[in-house]
């Protein structure tokens, strides 16, 4: 911990530093790349942004975040010229700051949180995060080093996600053989084929994975649990303990006539083939997407904002993005509306769709939508979406659906484990569920969340995983 008494600039000094501006691509340069939209920052620029910390004894930043990273003792490594340093206080409570620090929503979390922000812009928390793992990744920081001797014990890991990815190498890491099944062809899950690399370049996620497999992981692809392989046969194959960790993947639809139509898409499928190589997708998703027009998502979330902004990227003149309250009640980062409207995506709020119609070729050609008003607050505390009688039309000749995603409830009935609400039932202090050996944890215990709060479920289990074995070397002395 810092000794605050050191601190070399009083507390008002430092409320009265400058914010260090961070330069993103104007709108447009970057919507004729898929380059990140932040550009890179100097070591000069993070120090002195570093240095408005104030380092509150309280540290309100440290309790906002589902992971407690220890970000006043970052940042002071940081304003003091390490960037390595302050990289390996991030570690020591992440598995993924390189990812945390571009995908977080920081206004939510630590930054939120930061005193600084009640007088002034808080500090750029999650920019800074961003940096010093960059540069831990760039120069070393991914040396594979010494492993405890193997306890030949062997754990199946369901899911190639964050949650996944993080309970791996934790658990590599106290000795234990880890294989991480997946239903896609490649490992990263969401990170792979949910983030747009305008929002994170995949090369950060290719370095992680490459450092991973050294660690000695065991990545196969193409398995969908349940289906090409069960539970129960991962145990009579001899693995010892398998962990959960396949997501919210299956994306909500609409039950409304026209679903069906050519031009009708769910969000991954229409990100995926918009962001990825034919060669990472099944055989059924590699077509090209065809060029489009007017691009219509409907949505309000940060799912949404991607496919809008992918449109945009691919070429589309008009791009809109329906949402059936207005941007008040809307979900996702205010950051990832105000880079789409910036980048040419327009907004119809208050605007719930009744049915998807055909042009003469039998294609979506438009889409009928009911005008909404908003009534009083529902179960999620926002004010519920009604309808005025007035009604509208559309056109676009490519709708994308981006109204959230659920679990697929054939793998916890695979795996014997209970459910509520669709989600697997896990005790939340150890990632248990109510079948001895089996532990769960991320989107598909929390619903569709966050990658920080998919990382905290995954350690919490790493370290129930890891007694559990102990007690079955223990049983079988």
């Amino acid at each position: 911990m810092i000794d605050r008494s050191q601190l070399d600039i009083d507390r008002k000094v430092r409320l009265k530093l400058p914010h260090q501006t961070i330069g993103k691509q104007s709108p447009d340069t970057r919507t004729g790349n898929w380059d990140e939209v932040y550009l890179p920052i100097t070591l000069e620029v993070a120090k002195a942004e570093a240095q408005r910390c104030i380092q509150c004894p309280s540290a309100p930043c440290i309790t906002a975040c589902p992971i407690s990273n220890d970000i006043p003792g970052a940042l002071w490594k940081l304003e003091h010229g390490d960037a390595y340093a302050a990289a390996e206080v991030f570690y020591q409570t992440s598995n993924l700051p390189e990812m945390c620090g571009r995908l977080c929503p920081q206004e939510r979390l630590c930054e939120g949180a930061c005193v600084v922000g009640k007088k002034a812009k808080p500090v750029a928390i999650g920019r800074l995060e961003a940096f010093v793992a960059d540069v831990y990744r760039n120069h070393g920081g991914y040396d594979v080093g010494p492993l405890p001797a193997p306890t030949n014990q062997r754990v199946a890991v369901v899911g190639a996600g964050p949650a996944g990815m993080a309970v791996a190498e934790e658990l590599v890491k106290k000795g234990h053989s880890v294989t991480v099944f997946d239903s896609w062809s490649e490992p990263g899950g969401v990170l792979l084929y949910g983030i747009p690399n305008f929002k994170m370049q995949k090369e950060i996620l290719d370095q992680k994975l490459d450092y991973l497999r050294r660690l000695g992981i065991t990545f196969i692809g193409d398995t969908y649990i349940g289906r090409d392989l069960t539970i129960e046969q991962l145990f009579e194959q001899g693995f010892h303990a398998v962990f959960l960790g396949f997501g919210a993947s299956q994306g909500n639809q609409l039950e409304i006539d026209g679903g069906d139509l050519p031009g009708v898409a769910v969000a991954t499928e229409y990100l995926v083939r918009g962001n990825l190589k034919p060669e990472q997708l099944p055989e059924e998703m590699r077509a090209p997407l065809p060029d489009a027009e007017r691009v219509l998502v409907i949505g309000g979330g940060d799912t949404a904002m991607d496919c809008a902004r992918t449109a945009v990227r691919l070429g589309a003149k008009e791009v809109t993005c329906a949402y059936r309250r207005t941007e008040a009640e809307q979900p996702g980062r205010q950051e990832e509306r105000t880079h789409a409207a910036e980048e040419g995506v327009s907004f119809e709020y208050l605007a719930a769709p009744l049915c998807f119609e055909a042009g003469p070729d039998g294609h979506v050609a438009r889409v009928q939508f009911a005008r909404m008003k908003l009534g009083e607050p529902d179960d999620s505390g926002r004010r519920r979406p009604v309808p005025t009688g007035e009604e509208f039309t559309v056109a676009a000749d490519t709708v994308v659906i981006a109204i959230g995603y659920t679990i697929d409830a054939s793998v916890p009935s695979d795996a014997g484990v209970a459910v509520c609400d669709g989600l697997v039932v896990i005790d939340k202090g150890t990632g248990r569920t109510d079948r001895a050996g089996v532990f769960a944890g991320g989107d598909c215990v929390n619903g569709a969340d966050l990658v920080v709060t998919a990382l905290a479920d995954a350690r919490r289990a790493a370290n129930a995983i890891d007694q559990y074995l102990a007690g079955e070397r223990e049983a079988a002395a």
